[in-house]
């Protein structure tokens, strides 16, 4: 299967701290893949520098055979990449409407275009309803669900997903994982997504690197992952055994 991302030796230091050090995996065309690891991992920051928000020390990211280290954020969601936040942030003034109308109109430049992309995206997330609710009154739920649809609306070939499911319910992860494997099996989008909520790692991604202080300690898929003897003493613990 030919990779859409490929990392070589990724490295990120601030100051004498190495956040992400010599990362190499690849991302299939298609495929869903996961990054998982505790707090301090070092997964944020890998986002950052696929995403433009920052650029790595050394090594080399491929985004469909092109680079894209290095590039600003716009040139990199150009290309085909769009990203959510931890921290969700919508525009807060904005309608639940116009903030998808902000992404759509990446691809297209006629407002009525946008805004038919923008509805079709959120009749899919159960947003419709709210379209002219300001973003700001959104329970948080609800403004993760928007997350994920501004970054739909730019139409990107792959979708960088930072713990989108931390803080929702059992019944609304369900739904979220539900959608996303909708949009994969569909679409043929590609997902990276870092995520602490396992039953969702295990139901959507077909493999999973495991960072531990900036370093792999292990990839491959989920079911194997899971029993990693280091996986298990650096992050899950010996109850998942």
């Amino acid at each position: 299967m030919t990779s859409l991302l490929s990392l070589d030796r990724v490295s990120k230091r601030f100051r004498g701290l190495v956040a992400v050090d010599a990362v190499s995996f690849a991302v299939p065309e298609g495929g869903i893949f996961a990054v998982i690891g505790p707090n301090g991992a070092g997964k944020t920051t890998l986002f950052n520098m696929i995403a433009g928000a920052m650029a790595p020390d050394a090594g080399s990211i491929a985004f469909a055979g092109a680079p894209i280290a290095g590039l600003m954020p716009d040139a990199v969601c150009r290309r085909g990449v769009a990203r959510t936040f931890q921290l969700v942030r919508p525009f807060p003034a904005l309608s639940v409407e116009d903030n998808v109308i902000v992404g759509a109109l990446l691809r297209r430049r006629d407002v009525d275009a946008a805004r038919e992309r923008a509805h079709a995206l959120l009749r899919r997330f159960d947003l419709f309803d709210r379209c002219r609710q300001p973003a700001s009154s959104l329970t948080l739920p609800d403004r993760k669900r928007l997350e994920v649809v501004r970054a739909l609306a730019t139409e990107p070939k792959l979708l960088l997903l930072d713990e989108m499911l931390a803080g929702l319910r059992p019944t609304e992860i369900d739904r979220m994982v539900a959608i996303l494997r909708e949009l994969n099996s569909e679409s043929g989008l590609t997902i990276l997504l870092i995520e602490h909520v396992m039953r969702a790692v295990m139901a959507l991604a077909s493999r999973v690197l495991v960072l531990d202080h900036g370093t792999v300690i292990a990839e491959g898929a989920p079911e194997a992952v899971v029993r990693d003897p280091a996986v298990v003493r650096s992050y899950l613990g010996a109850e998942t055994l």
